[in-house]
């Protein structure tokens, strides 16, 4: 979003403000190198029984799983969250666990955090930020043991005194805690905010959460410093939330105490939604003055569920209006998009009363075009945070106008499928979750009310309102071998992490479906992807194998140029000749690669006799050297050669993507 909707922590979604930063540049030209691209054995890693070298899980894949059972309270005078998780952790792994570790993202509020510590060393603690961890207990076997642990900064350490969590094993953990909820939380992914009817209450990353142990690195931990987000494994989460009665509470997952605790005219309402096609008001500015709950007074607990999830987040505020309406999915399945927001955010040119209607459309084309929505409500919330995805859920800015809003609304919820149902790790490859969600953004923002915000290419791709291919340019030259697609966020200087993992990473795959590979290929390709790592947790090798074997092509070269470094492309036309120096004869073309990222050579040839040729030089050309020559069989004079009319691909220098004849 713009730079009004994110803090100084948090991920921004356009990034028109990151590239016009961007100097103009001139090209230096390389020297083409064919061997640094078309390399004869790219892949180092050759295929275990953990991961195929197909590119699918392999026969003994395994992933531990972590349960978790919440409950909490927060004082909404104080704003402290209280809360115990109790934890159920299956170590499927075949490695015994000498430790257990987990993920305290709350702490990256500390004043003395690794991630603030990092502009400012010597800032003196305070006590009052990040998580008060007041009791942790340990069950392995049938008792109970309170057992020593060890916190440094984003993370937790227990260690297991020669007992280790054998393969096969469970354990179970109990960890009571508190917090205060900070304006701008979690990295900024959560904080409140005030309204005329009341504060705005949003919480994530607010429950210990179980490391990943994988088959790649063994414990993942690194800190939560704030470009990094989350990497966790599936699990099964029930919690509740006690909180006064006159609060809407929304969640992630499903609501399941529903029948008991909301008002019937409440009830009614939510029923007539899940019938709806259109949007229907579950509380409107009229009921302001009235709860939603049975009790009018007191405390009220809402108790939620969600399955087959990395993560829950939640919210609350006696401000939110509310409105639903159904999700039609594949096989005569539904599901419930509901949005929640201020009475301010329906005033001048905002645009939450659309929210629900964005929501619905953006999960029907995701579902039917790549994989089913697998849980029971999506709920956009609007408040401070400007624009942060949780599974089925997510933050954006109470601010948002139309066109804003659909690119939060699709966006947010689109990270559903990437991150959260194709589970890759974001603290080190954010290009496999943002760049691929926002791929997925173009094609639904070209179907969404017949393009009413369409064509996304110029919207987001390129900001500028230029052409996509000419603007990724700057991107690429300017951000350097030292920041790369492969380059974990937190070790980028900041100003590039948007520009690569969203721009870069999502342009990527445009080329791959519209240049490389054609839209049968890449879809088919894609979705096989997507349904081979549902709720498991690929990495980048993973991902470049199954698609040349879903597509059936070596795309090395493109994941070594593209991926593992920012080379750049200039095609050049260097000379044009009629065969035999006759016109009727036809001509040949000579075309040299002048740097060292290569492309299939997209030509136009304009014949004074009206005849357009339009075609495609295969990309293994440039394996012979850096020029080929090729034969057109025109008939009568040419009048051009256009290398890439239609700026498909990014070259750097079009001046010499041109041949007329001389007059």
């Amino acid at each position: 979003m713009q730079n009004k909707y994110k803090n100084n922590n948090m991920k921004q979604f356009p990034i028109a403000l990151v590239i016009s930063s961007f100097f103009l540049y001139t090209p230096i030209r390389a020297q083409f190198d064919p061997s640094k691209i078309f390399q004869q054995d790219f892949y180092k890693f050759k295929g275990d029984p953990y991961r195929s070298a197909s590119g699918k899980p392999g026969p003994h894949y395994w992933q531990n799983q972590a349960d978790y059972q919440v409950k909490a309270s927060f004082d909404t005078t104080t704003l402290q969250l209280k809360g115990d998780v109790h934890i159920h952790y299956s170590n499927n792994s075949p490695d015994p666990l000498d430790e257990l570790w987990l993920q305290l993202d709350q702490n990256n509020t500390l004043t003395n955090s690794r991630a603030n510590r990092m502009h400012d060393p010597n800032v003196p603690a305070d006590p009052t930020t990040g998580y008060q961890i007041t009791q942790v207990r340990l069950k392995q076997g049938s008792d109970w043991e309170t057992i020593p642990y060890l916190v440094d900064d984003t993370r937790m350490q227990i260690r297991l005194a020669n007992r280790p969590v054998k393969a096969g094993d469970k354990i179970e953990l109990d960890i009571q805690y508190t917090y205060v909820l900070q304006a701008s939380g979690g990295g900024g992914r959560s904080g409140y905010l005030a309204t005329k009817n009341g504060r705005i209450f949003e919480f994530s990353y607010w429950y210990p959460r179980m490391c990943v142990y994988d088959d790649y690195y063994g414990w993942n931990t690194l800190p939560f410093i704030g470009s990094g987000e989350m990497y966790l494994d599936y699990s099964h989460v029930d919690y509740s939330v006690t909180v006064p009665a006159n609060l809407v509470v929304v969640g992630a997952g499903e609501l399941i105490n529903g029948q008991d605790i909301l008002s019937q005219p409440v009830r009614n309402r939510l029923t007539q939604a899940r019938q709806s096609d259109k949007t229907v008001p579950i509380r409107s500015a009229a009921d302001l003055t009235r709860g939603v709950t049975q009790a009018t007074k007191g405390e009220v607990t809402w108790h939620f569920q969600m399955q087959n999830t990395r993560d829950v987040a939640w919210a609350m505020s006696t401000a939110f209006l509310w409105d639903a309406a159904k999700i039609n999915l594949p096989e005569g399945k539904t599901a419930l998009a509901q949005s929640v927001y201020p009475l301010e955010s329906t005033q001048d040119s905002l645009a939450w009363g659309r929210s629900t209607e964005m929501i619905k459309a953006s999960i029907e084309h995701y579902s039917k075009k790549w994989f089913p929505f697998p849980y029971t409500t999506a709920t956009s919330v609007a408040g401070p945070v400007g624009g942060m995805e949780f599974p089925g859920l997510a933050f954006n800015h109470w601010q948002a106008k139309p066109y804003i809003m659909y690119l939060l609304a699709s966006h947010e919820i689109g990270h559903t499928w990437f991150p959260m149902i194709v589970g890759s790790d974001e603290r080190r490859y954010p290009f496999m979750d943002e760049g691929f969600n926002t791929f997925l953004n173009v094609l639904a923002q070209e179907e969404f009310n017949d393009g009413e915000f369409a064509p996304k290419r110029d919207g987001e791709y390129a900001p500028g309102g230029g052409n996509p291919a000419d603007e990724i340019i700057q991107v690429i030259a300017t951000s350097g071998e030292a920041n790369t697609l492969m380059t974990r966020p937190d070790a980028m200087d900041r100003k590039y992490v948007h520009p690569l993992a969203y721009f870069k990473s999502a342009f990527g795959l445009t080329l791959l479906r519209d240049v490389i590979l054609g839209p049968d290929k890449f879809d088919y390709a894609f979705r096989q992807y997507i349904h081979h790592w549902a709720f498991k947790h690929p990495r980048p090798e993973d991902f470049f194998r199954s698609m040349e074997n879903g597509a059936g092509e070596d795309l090395s070269w493109f994941w070594c140029g593209w991926y593992y470094h920012n080379w750049q492309l200039d095609q050049a036309i260097s000379s044009v000749n009629y065969t035999d120096n006759e016109s009727t004869k036809g001509i040949d073309i000579t075309v040299a690669n002048q740097q060292q990222m290569v492309m299939p050579i997209l030509v136009e040839v304009n014949e004074t006799n009206g005849k357009i040729h339009q075609f495609t030089v295969p990309v293994e050309v440039w394996q012979q050297g850096a020029t080929t020559t090729f034969h057109v069989p025109t008939t009568s004079e040419v009048t051009a050669v256009t290398i890439d009319p239609q700026h498909r691909v990014p070259d750097v220098d079009r001046t010499n993507n041109v041949w007329k004849p001389k007059r």
